[in-house]
This record gives C-alpha cells, sequence and structure tokens, in this order.
C-alpha cells in the first residue's frame, strides 16, 4: 500500500527555515514525480515544487524561487524541502503527493490533479 508521511513542521520566526521531510512506503520511489503543496485557510491548495523520478528535473512556484530547495534520495525512499527565509505567507498546511512516471522521464508537474497519492500534511507557521 502506498503510503507518504509528511514531518519536520512547526512554528518558525520570519526569515527562519525549515526541513520539510516526506518519507514513501509500500512503493518503488524511483518510480514517481513527487510534489510538495501547500494550503492555506481559505485557500486553494498550490503546487510549491516538484521533482522529477530521478531528481534531475525540478520546478518552482514564483513565490518560492531562491527561497525553498526540494531533493529526493531515492535509496532512501525520502523527499525534502529545504525552507529558507520564510514570510508569513508561507503558513500553510504541506503536502507531500506521488504521480507515476515513466523511468527516464523528464516530468516534473505542479497542478493537484496529476497527483493520486498524498501525505496527511504537515503544518507549517511563520509568525512572530
Amino acid at each position: 500500500q502506498l503510503q507518504l508521511v509528511e514531518s519536520g513542521g512547526g512554528l518558525v520566526q520570519p526569515g527562519g527555515s525549515l526541513r520539510l521531510s516526506c518519507a514513501a512506503s509500500g512503493f518503488t520511489l524511483g518510480y514517481y514525480a513527487i510534489g510538495w503543496f501547500r494550503q492555506a485557510p481559505g485557500k486553494e491548495r498550490e503546487g510549491v515544487s516538484c521533482i522529477n523520478n530521478s531528481g534531475g528535473n525540478t520546478n518552482y512556484a514564483d513565490s518560492v524561487k531562491g527561497r525553498f530547495t526540494i531533493s529526493r534520495d531515492n535509496a532512501k525512499n525520502m523527499v525534502y524541502l529545504q525552507m529558507n527565509s520564510l514570510k508569513p505567507e508561507d503558513t500553510a498546511v504541506y503536502y507531500c503527493a506521488a504521480a507515476p512516471a515513466p523511468s527516464g522521464s523528464s516530468w516534473c508537474p505542479m497542478m493537484t490533479v496529476n497527483f493520486h497519492s498524498w501525505g496527511q500534511g504537515t503544518q507549517v507557521t511563520v509568525s512572530s
């Protein structure tokens, strides 16, 4: 059974950093593109970043470019989101999601419709 579990969220001051982790189990991570999404209260879920199945291609939302970095370790079945220079507007529940992708694909989607497997989310709050 495919399962994704996020961790690493918490309360941080503006300008601070957090590293989110997404642990995958029940499937071979290397066959999936992974996306990070977030949802703030009263807002739609939005794509933050994605990484293709090999890790060679990444995308970022304009709002986080230069501040967030996505990475993956297929051997450990882990995906990470390093978040630096956090702002209050980054406050949201963050989710990781998996989408099957052919081996060697550079596919890296950022739309929720492309992802069929989701974690339960981890809360990130940026506040002084």
